[in-house]
């Protein structure tokens, strides 16, 4: 069994056997155990954007306030095993002591107390956009993984006006906020292999 923590209700991770998924009605804060987890917690704090970005009318956001949903999720990787996953440039791991991955791919350590660290593609799983993923691991297989720039296919359906501004500003911009945070099913089974191999391990 694995805890999939901060996904979407009624998402990927559900009707999984052996996959006991975390919406945030259930609050992945409170998780106590005892299976490793896959944890996406929120990153609207952590970006480059994390005040609001230039469109925000309101009161400028604050860094790194999720509520401690980063750092819940980074604890339970840390004691239970498994993998945490967070955009590509994510300054949680800064603001956390760790280490930034390579852009190129490959494992690096990323502190001290046995977690590693690397950037991968999801475009390369089957995400229509590249969407730079950086990983944190911990008493986990750390496999090698399809490293580098991933180049998704433009639908060719797509119009003649869509293609050329996907292929000027990437094809995230142009995509649904549903469908840019979308996990692709082959990334998903990859992230909870990873967290099944805590198991194999112990």
């Amino acid at each position: 069994m694995i805890a999939a923590l901060y996904v979407e209700p009624g998402g990927a991770y559900y009707g999984l056997p052996g996959v006991d998924p975390w919406d945030a009605a259930r609050d992945a804060r409170q998780y106590s155990g005892p299976w490793p987890v896959v944890a996406h917690p929120p990153c609207e704090r952590w970006g480059r954007y994390y005040n609001g970005g230039p469109a925000w009318r309101g009161e400028p956001k604050t860094l790194g306030d999720d509520a401690g949903c980063f750092a819940a999720a980074l604890a339970s990787v840390r004691k239970w095993g498994g993998v945490l996953e967070h955009p590509a440039g994510s300054l949680a791991w800064a603001a956390n002591g760790l280490a930034r991955p390579v852009a190129s791919g490959g494992w690096v350590t990323a502190d001290w107390i046995g977690g590693w660290t690397c950037q991968v593609d999801q475009g390369a799983y089957g995400h229509a956009a590249r969407k730079p993923t950086w990983l944190y691991v911990c008493h986990t297989n750390t496999p090698r993984l399809r490293w580098g720039r991933s180049a998704p296919e433009i639908p060719a359906y797509r119009s003649e006006r869509w293609r050329a501004r996907a292929a000027k500003d990437g094809i995230c911009v142009l995509l649904s906020r549903k469908a840019r945070a979308a996990t692709p099913l082959e990334f998903r089974d990859l992230l909870i292999s990873m967290a099944r191999s805590v198991e194999a391990l112990a």
